[in-house]
Formats: structure tokens, sequence, C-alpha cells
């Protein structure tokens, strides 16, 4: 699959981690990210849809989310939430904060924060109105 390039959209995070190998697989494990081994010997990451790479640094801060919350979709919150913290993740903020949207925040093994969303069903709005 290859990923739509546009102006302004957003295609590349660069996410601290003294543990890569460990962070690496947490993503792979939880979301599904394809974690490849560049030329120079460094882990890279792509999404699970392929629109959007990055890899992980060491020497930066963890990312905290108190100036901005970047989301990851998840099609079903219950089990991404178990695998985040089958993983070595922490759940931070469970569901319930940002209704009727489904949104949690979770912390992944080196201290970033994330949140995980997952999209409405009708059967999710038919439920909301009983």
């Amino acid at each position: 699959m290859e990923a739509t390039l546009g102006h302004g959209k957003i295609c590349y995070i660069m996410m601290a981690s003294e543990d890569v190998e460990k962070s690496a697989a947490f993503y792979q494990k939880v979301f599904g990210w394809n974690v490849r081994r560049r030329g120079d010997g460094s882990l890279a990451f792509d999404d699970g849809v392929g629109e959007v790479s990055g890899t992980w640094m060491k020497g930066l801060n963890p990312y905290d989310g108190s100036a901005m919350v970047v989301y990851i979709m998840v099609d079903d919150m219950e089990k991404a939430l178990a695998l985040i913290t089958e993983n070595g993740g922490k759940v931070i903020e469970g569901v319930g904060a940002h209704l009727p949207e489904i949104t949690a925040k979770f912390q992944d093994p080196s201290g970033n924060v994330f949140g995980v969303f997952q999209e409405r069903t009708p059967q999710d709005d038919k439920a909301d109105r009983l």
C-alpha cells in the first residue's frame, strides 16, 4: 500500500525511547505497526495503514501529552487497552472522558502519552438514544 502524499499531511513521528527494541515491540504488538531496520541499523516504523512513518530516538524527553494529544485509531477499544497493559503500557485515562467519543489515554513503556480512538458505530449511536 502506498501512502497518500500531500501538502499539510502529518507524515513522520520521532518518539522518545531509551529502549528502542522494547518500544518497537510494544507498538508492533499493540497496534500492528510495521517495524523495519534501516540501512544504518536504526529501527523505524510505518503505522497500521502505511500512512505515517517514524522512529524512536534516545536522548529525547518522553512526550507527556500536556500540550497536545495524538490519538491512534483502534478497531476495538477494549482489546487495545488490554494489549497496552499486557505489553508494558499503562492506561492513564479510561473510556468516558470525552463522551460520546470513544477515547482513552495511555502511557507507553518509555513514558510517552498518546490517546486511542475507536470510531463510533450505528449501534453505539442507537444505544445512546435508549
